[in-house]
């Protein structure tokens, strides 16, 4: 008998037909002798709903007051769950985030999870309850209700799992696991057995979407064994773990992608200590984050160029910023480019094995694509490439690394 966090998002509870199908899966975990603690999201579509019904009452709505209305969009989903559980005879108890006492910091839409008090969750699964919890909420330590932002209802889980000491958090979604790469760009993309939480990390932060970055790092933080799965399809999923010692580990794990790059650059800034910080300092002060940077000093050795990517939703706001800033400092020239994507192969098979970044600007110049930036890592490579090769070079690389085969190093 094991002890298993169970997490499902919005498409998985999106209707009351899905949820029945749910409410099986969970009895089927159950008749395996499973304890099961299950986490679950809205219904799809529901808080975008929520959103716009604040939308129609303020155009600024409070984060306290919006937090407080996000939230019914899990409790309702929570009780509709535990009615269907009930329904098939199997014992369920629901709980909000306030209830379970997952108490956060006071941030609202974007709160962090402090600890969790797991008594009264432990006592209903002593007395064999399935224990049904909203995600991405909690409470602070005043009773406000507080939302834990993107990506919420998985951080929820894993601290439950951590909390709990769980033997597995399993996270239920629309896919069957992880990827190589986005089977929609290569259709020869390989479900990876299993994947580090290292590399997880590099490729959530580098856009794949499968899981957010909070929830791997909370795993990693707390050595929770995370396993993606399939809501409507059977199977092994993708296990999430530390490198298993002297596991063959494949050279390359997956290649991950991000469309939603752009690119600012100021020419001819005068070459001088501190140029770093006056060109990123307003784009930070504005709450734009910055990617890669790369800075060339030009031939006259008295000027330099300064270039960075930003989000594609703040390149309009960035070039404005940049713009004053460099006219201010004396630069000769500010460009931008919205039209660029980063593709990046992420691997822990890098750290000893060389070449593969030789292998990976070779493919691409044997497709004639034009490398803009690289950032190099002890596990992974980027590059930025104009937003037409995207998927002309995420299917070369794929095919140059084999990852559609399983091959060690």
């Amino acid at each position: 008998m094991a002890l298993i966090i169970q997490k499902y998002g919005g498409t998985s509870v999106g209707s009351p037909e899905k949820i029945q199908a749910v409410a099986e899966k969970i009895i089927g975990y159950r008749a395996q002798g499973h304890q099961l603690v299950v986490v679950v999201s809205a219904m799809s579509g529901e808080t975008d709903r929520l959103l716009g019904l604040a939308g129609a009452m303020s155009e600024r709505p409070t984060p306290r007051e919006l937090d407080v209305l996000l939230a019914t969009g899990e409790q309702a989903t929570i009780a509709l769950l535990s009615m269907a559980l009930e329904e098939r005879g199997c014992p369920a108890r629901s709980y909000t985030g306030a209830q379970v006492h997952i108490l956060t910091d006071n941030a609202h839409n974007k709160a962090r999870i402090r600890e969790i008090d797991a008594d009264r969750v432990a006592a209903d699964l002593a007395a064999q309850h399935v224990v049904v919890v909203a995600g991405f909420q909690g409470v602070d330590d005043k009773g406000n209700i507080t939302t834990l932002g993107r990506g919420g209802s998985d951080t929820t889980a894993v601290a439950l799992a951590a909390a709990l000491k769980a033997d597995e958090c399993q996270i239920f979604t629309d896919v069957d696991g992880v990827y190589t790469t986005d089977p929609r760009v290569e259709p020869d993309a390989r479900r990876l057995e299993r994947i580090t939480f290292e590399e997880m990390l590099e490729m959530a932060s580098l856009g794949s979407k499968v899981l957010q970055i909070r929830a791997v790092e909370f795993a990693g933080k707390y050595n929770v064994p995370l396993r993606v799965l399939s809501s409507f399809e059977e199977g092994d999923g993708t296990l999430i773990t530390y490198e298993a010692e002297g596991m063959e580990q494949a050279l390359i794990s997956g290649i991950a992608f991000n469309r939603d790059e752009a690119k600012l650059t100021a020419l001819g800034v005068p070459d001088q200590p501190g140029v770093a910080h006056l060109i990123l300092g307003p784009i930070a002060a504005a709450n734009i984050e910055v990617d890669m940077i790369i800075q060339n000093m030009a031939a006259d050795g008295k000027t330099t160029d300064f270039t960075f990517t930003v989000h594609r939703n703040d390149f309009s706001r960035g070039l404005e910023i940049l713009q004053k800033v460099a006219g201010g400092m004396g630069a000769s020239e500010v460009v931008g480019d919205p039209k660029i994507v980063k593709i990046s192969l992420v691997g822990v098979g890098m750290r000893s094995h060389a070449g593969i970044a030789s292998s990976m600007f070779e493919t691409l110049a044997k497709e004639g694509i034009n490398i803009r930036m690289i950032s190099t890592s002890e596990i992974k490579v980027s590059v930025v490439v104009d937003e037409k090769y995207l998927e002309l070079g995420v299917r070369a690389l794929h095919e140059t690394f084999q990852l559609d085969q399983v091959v060690t190093a």
